[in-house]
């Protein structure tokens, strides 16, 4: 019958099988179910792991980024020889050698309003690996939506945090952050950084929730929200009740369908700034690595302004660039001229772009953004400075 087990797996499962929570019956329901697994990084990388020595008949894996060698003081289902390697082929040739009893599907491809509900619809627990703002709220509603449990979890420099959202009668992430955030506000683990062993403790957590999901036992994290405090060593459990007015799950919702969740993440003074450009005509372009190193060389470059961490900074700077964290702009704006050529200068070019929407929008003119931050910078005019 299908979803019996075979002698090899009896024996690779024994461990498994000896717990009367689990036993064959419950081992069976494991070989028989469904996981997606959205992210094939931090999170995901020790979840799958465990969830594919588990016995997980059928993991999907949704990913579209590649190996970088910045991702391996965490991502741990990946390993050098992966530098450049799709993250997805990685994962599925690490988990097949971890066992070959389970069925990994990939889904090379990023989460859209587009192809959620039909991906997500198609597996019994959704375990959410993300790391932005954006792709959380779309999985969030599209789990409540296709009526999938959430084994959630988030990852930030030494913080943790793990809970079950839209699992039945019980809460979503929505009841506990209504809206998205301002962008820019929360650094990414990019920009902030994250302490290598944390994903590990938190995606742990999260394939311990989806098993349980899964055999019914237990206490799930639903209504439940475990907080995890590495430097100190200390978990918090918090209770989360739903919210009667919850915009997606409540009696009278008030989002029915999937939404484009970039814009929701927008800050008012970016979309302000934007739109008064826009209005104006006086739209800037961004200001690229190449225009800038040629700005300097001929002694006419504008006043650039790093808004990256004071950490950071000390790894590596664009010479003359003035450090202002993006999180004391705004009380930091008045130290700018607003009459100035400035170019905004990040990491990769996120938290630049939207300081310069900001300041467009408080009347900087001529404020702009450097494409592709320091990262562009090493790549096309000072290899000599250290990536991170």
């Amino acid at each position: 019958m299908p979803g019996e087990l075979t002698r090899e797996e009896i024996l690779r499962y024994s461990r498994h099988i000896s717990l009367p929570e689990v036993g064959v019956d419950g081992q069976e329901r494991l070989k028989r179910a469904r996981v997606l697994c959205i992210g094939a990084g931090g999170l995901g990388s020790p979840a799958t792991l465990y969830l594919t020595a588990a016995g997980v008949g059928t993991l999907g894996l949704v990913d579209f980024d590649v190996v970088d060698e910045s991702n391996l003081h965490r991502q741990i289902v990946h390993g050098t020889s992966d530098i450049g390697r799709s993250k997805l082929e990685s994962a599925r040739d690490r988990l097949r050698d971890v066992n070959p009893h389970v069925n990994v599907e990939p889904h090379q491809t990023s989460l859209t309003v587009a192809n959620a509900l039909e991906l997500i619809s198609a597996y019994d627990v959704v375990v959410d690996g993300t790391d932005n703002f954006p792709t959380r709220y779309l999985v969030n509603d599209a789990c409540v939506m296709a009526g999938r449990p959430n084994a959630y979890g988030s990852i930030f420099r030494f913080e943790g945090q793990a809970s079950v959202f839209a699992a039945k009668n019980g809460p979503c992430y929505r009841c506990l952050h209504p809206e998205p955030p301002p962008a820019g506000l929360i650094p990414s683990c990019a920009e902030g950084g994250v302490l290598g062993v944390l994903p590990g403790i938190i995606g742990t957590i999260q394939a311990t929730e989806a098993i349980k999901l899964i055999l019914g036992i237990g206490e799930p994290l639903i209504g439940r929200f475990l907080i995890y405090d590495a430097l100190k060593m200390r978990f918090r459990d918090l209770k989360l009740s739903k919210d009667p007015d919850c915009p997606v799950c409540s009696p009278n919702p008030r989002i029915r369908q999937l939404q484009t969740y970039d814009q929701l993440c927008s800050s008012p003074e970016s979309q302000a700034g934007m739109a008064q450009q826009e209005a104006s005509g006086t739209m800037m372009d961004d200001m690229t690595v190449a225009e800038l190193k040629s700005r300097m060389d001929e002694g006419s470059a504008p006043v650039i302004i790093d808004v990256r961490e004071p950490t950071e900074f000390r790894i590596c700077r664009i010479p003359g660039a003035v450090l202002i964290p993006l999180g004391e702009l705004p009380a930091r704006v008045g130290e700018l001229d607003p009459q100035a050529e400035v170019v905004l200068q990040c990491k990769s070019g996120v938290r630049s772009a939207n300081a310069a929407a900001f300041l467009r929008g408080r009347g900087f003119a001529n404020a702009r953004n450097l494409t592709g931050g320091i990262l562009a910078w090493i790549d096309q005019v000072d290899s000599s400075l250290p990536k991170y």
